[in-house]
């Protein structure tokens, strides 16, 4: 389980395909305080740690991890938000995570106003997409609150400092994210639709 608030951002200085298996090197600052089998989110994907090399970790994502998510698309070199997993002491600053990806998006608009950004993004809508005005939805790992739902499509608005200590700087039209709709949305949704069967 995670909150959304992403600790820092690790660099992927290694991609080693293993049959329908990818692992995956990261360097970064809190790899040195990771051990194995601990679960980090990498861009919302939570990946347990498999391996530690000095100031890098390895991860290991399945197949359906790949279909699921856009860490497929990641090479050496790519930026990837992580957080560890939180504790029972943890501040909630963001919302339940879960690190379970439902799907991707892609960027279609990005609008910078008065030294805050929009981002617009368009997705595959399904009986997971569970999107409300002002509810929440993690982006690559980042807790978020939705300005606008427009199914299937959704804007959200960027302070200053998310934009620079996240993957949000290096967002472009065309980009794909991974994204979980709200637990919560998602198990009301599920009941509502038993309960009115």
């Amino acid at each position: 389980m995670f909150t959304g608030i992403i600790e820092t951002l690790g660099t992927v200085t290694n991609l080693q395909n293993e049959g329908s298996n990818l692992h995956i090197t990261v360097q970064s600052t809190i790899s040195t305080a990771l051990k194995i089998d601990q679960s980090v989110s990498h861009n919302g994907v939570c990946l347990t740690v498999v391996a530690l090399e000095d100031d890098s970790h390895v991860v290991t994502a399945v197949q359906e991890t790949l279909i699921k998510s856009s860490l497929g698309n990641l090479v050496v070199g790519s930026k990837v938000n992580l957080e560890r997993s939180m504790t029972a002491e943890t501040r909630i600053d963001g919302h339940f995570v879960q690190g379970h990806v439902d799907t991707t998006a892609h960027c279609v608009k990005i609008e910078e106003v008065g030294g805050s950004w929009y981002f617009y993004f368009e997705y595959e809508e399904d009986e997971q997409s569970i999107l409300v005005n002002k509810g929440s939805v993690c982006i690559d790992g980042t807790s978020l609150t939705v300005v606008e739902a427009s199914h299937p499509s959704f804007s959200i608005a960027i302070i200053p400092y998310t934009y620079q200590h996240t993957l949000f700087h290096q967002y472009k039209v065309g980009s794909i994210v991974n994204i979980e709709f709200d637990i919560i949305g998602k198990y009301i949704s599920k009941l509502a639709k038993n309960y009115f069967k």
